[in-house]
């Protein structure tokens, strides 16, 4: 009845496919901004949901190192029903989220190695809290912060905004009070260039095209300052790397998966107690309740290998001194006319006179660096330990001696390390298991490579000889008797000091200081170092001072609150991503053929950082074992896998 009859005037089909062409990218632009995307599945094998989930005969893997991508590997396994036994060298579980307790006063409280954000992108992390249960230990900050020394620019605010691009883009316009002076230009090649890399990211044709080149000298080439000094500078160094030794096509993947192909915005939620409480505590109960085993303080000393597989380890308990040879480098910041230094960050090593034996530098008493004085002592600058010429205690609050080391082998620029004598009197253990799994840190699996044969796989040889360590960082945490206004995040990013690159205020953060704050009108604030050059800070002694020079700067009310404690962590085993090294970076699987590893220097196969690359490693590792076994493998999930212009 409505056949003849119509409200629109009739067009041509020319001008009907013009008009849909037009309204074609609207309505997609307008379903992006409305319709929050969803995860990305890295899934390969579309057929494991159709195999059995758990094993039925008798299988075991050891992981080696409980850090985050040890425990999840580990948590995974056990879950299916493999007999897992954890190796740990710390006494602490959880590597860079490992708590411990601290003295303050007449009161205790829990430490950690450096204020952690978790992301809603964190994927794969979060799963793992859902499945636990632990949803309820984290809270999210509402908000996220970078201010700027001397006020070069204006505060930038980051908030939740569930866009992708170019949505987000719009936002961070909107939001910033620095817009004007970002510099770009898309008329400029350079600009337009910088633009597409930017925005165009896809693996691994990033790194093909961006892995040779570090970032300053990618900025070099014709970057828009305010773009650089605003958002690149402040992030980059998010990653621990320095940008003159970051690869930019690790800087690019980067951005991708926390800003320009996610969806969830950047700000992020931190723990209610420490991380150890929160997170790693519950990942270890679990393990242990599915049958799983975990050993703290094991020094793996030997690992045997046959017909291309790993037959057996042997380690030892409560030997915190390594006996098997392990090789360090001379640190020329620290060596002078008088002693010869070796190692950096919380694992440095003096030689003794008779150049036949080395002392550690690590305090037995929180890990910091102790210093050597005029006399020949050693002094530890956080809690005041004295040690002999000898290593020996004269004052505590240490109660055990420095380590000492005999010196096996020598080259032009390094020594091989091995212990002086065992602590502990257990005997060695042996362990046999059908899976191994190295999840240990950089300069961990260096070591734990070194205990194979000479005739080992060379190409994996190769790959792990040439992985880096980035720069030390530095966190210290002071407790002060006063507080102070603060209109900025409660996790906020500095940028322009020398050595400061970001303050958390941990008394409206977590519930202990929290609570100790509202008792004694006190405040907790951790400064964070993500990676500062050894030559400018050669000793605890000169961070520790810079850190109390910057924080006064920052926060000028501090100068008249009493300083009550501080708490400071020292390390350089963070891993590199240096310029020419993601194509020799070792993959999830190794030609051992029951070799696997785990940790944020594997390469990975879709977009991650720092704790999620950790855990979506150690879920790699697993759903290897599990493929192998013919189980279902672990959906692993991750942002938009390619950026909007795709090189």
């Amino acid at each position: 009845m409505f056949s003849n009859f119509s409200i629109f005037p009739k067009l041509s089909r020319r001008t009907f496919l013009k008009l849909l062409g037009a309204a074609i990218p609207g309505v997609v632009l307008g379903y992006s901004r409305f319709n929050k995307p969803q995860p990305f599945i890295y899934q390969e094998d579309s057929l494991s949901l159709y195999l059995p989930s758990r094993v039925t005969q008798p299988k075991s893997v050891v992981v080696i190192g409980a850090g985050l991508a040890g425990l999840t590997c580990a948590y995974e396994l056990s879950r299916r029903g493999f007999k897992v036994t954890l190796l740990e060298k710390s006494p602490q579980l959880g590597g860079k989220l490992a708590s411990w307790t601290v003295q303050v006063g007449n009161e205790t409280f829990k430490m950690e190695h450096g204020f952690h954000g978790f992301f809603p992108q964190y994927y794969n992390l979060n799963n793992i809290i859902k499945e636990l249960s632990i949803t309820n230990s984290f809270q999210p900050l509402g908000f996220y912060s970078v201010i700027f020394k001397d006020n070069i620019y204006k505060p930038e605010f980051f908030y939740p905004s569930h866009s992708t691009f170019p949505w987000n883009i719009i936002d961070l316009i909107f939001w910033s009070s620095n817009r004007f002076q970002w510099g770009i230009n898309l008329l400029k090649p350079s600009h337009w260039e910088v633009f597409r890399a930017i925005v165009g990211v896809k693996i691994p044709q990033t790194f093909t095209k961006f892995d040779s080149i570090s970032v300053t000298q990618w900025v070099k080439q014709g970057f828009p300052q305010g773009i650089y000094d605003l958002y690149f500078l402040p992030f980059a160094k998010s990653t621990l790397n320095a940008p003159d030794i970051l690869s930019t096509g690790e800087l690019l993947q980067f951005f991708h998966f926390y800003f320009f192909g996610n969806p969830e915005g950047l700000a992020f939620s931190g723990t209610k107690d420490d991380m150890g409480t929160s997170l790693i505590e519950p990942i270890v109960e679990a393990i242990q309740n599915n049958g799983g085993q975990i050993i703290p303080e094991a020094i793996i000393n030997k690992i045997v290998y046959e017909n291309e597989k790993i037959i057996s380890l042997t380690y030892q308990e409560g030997n915190l001194q390594a006996a098997a040879p392990f090789w360090v480098e001379r640190n020329d910041s620290l060596t002078n006319s008088y002693a010869t230094y070796y190692g950096a960050g919380d694992q440095v090593f003096i030689t003794t006179s008779n150049c036949k034996e080395a002392i550690s530098l690590t305090c037995t008493h929180q890990g910091c660096t102790v210093s050597r004085q005029e006399n020949g002592t050693f002094l530890c600058p956080c809690h005041g330990t004295l040690y002999d010429e000898q290593g020996k205690v004269s004052r505590g609050p240490a109660k055990h001696n420095l380590y000492r080391y005999k010196i096996a082998q020598q080259k032009a620029t390094s020594i091989q390390l091995t212990g002086v004598s065992s602590i502990s009197s257990e005997e060695d253990k042996i362990i046999e298991a059908d899976y191994y799994v190295m999840a240990t840190d950089v300069p961990g699996v260096k070591q734990l490579w070194g205990l194979l044969e000479e005739n080992i796989n060379q190409k994996i040889t190769q790959q792990i000889i040439t992985l880096s360590t980035a720069d030390p960082f530095a966190v210290v945490r002071f407790w002060f008797d006063q507080d102070f206004e603060w209109k900025y995040s409660d996790f906020t990013s500095i940028s322009g000091y020398k050595l400061i690159d970001s303050i958390t205020l941990y008394h409206r953060i977590q519930n202990q200081f929290i609570e100790w704050s509202k008792r004694t009108g006190g405040s907790v604030i951790e400064l964070h170092a993500y990676s500062y050059k050894e030559k400018d800070f050669p000793s605890q002694e000169y961070l520790l001072t810079a850190f109390e020079q910057e924080l006064y700067e920052i926060v000028p009310e501090l100068k008249k609150a009493n300083c009550l404690n501080r708490e400071l962590v020292n390390q350089k085993n963070f891993s590199g991503y240096p310029p020419n090294s993601y194509h020799n970076r070792p993959k999830t699987t190794t030609e051992i053929k029951n070799l696997y590893f785990a940790g944020d220097w594997v390469k990975m196969p879709f977009p991650c950082g720092l704790m999620e690359r950790a855990v979506s490693s150690g879920l790699l590792a697993a759903n290897e074992i599990l493929e192998k076994e013919g189980l279902q493998k672990r959906t692993l999930l991750t942002v938009t896998p390619a950026g909007f212009l795709t090189i």
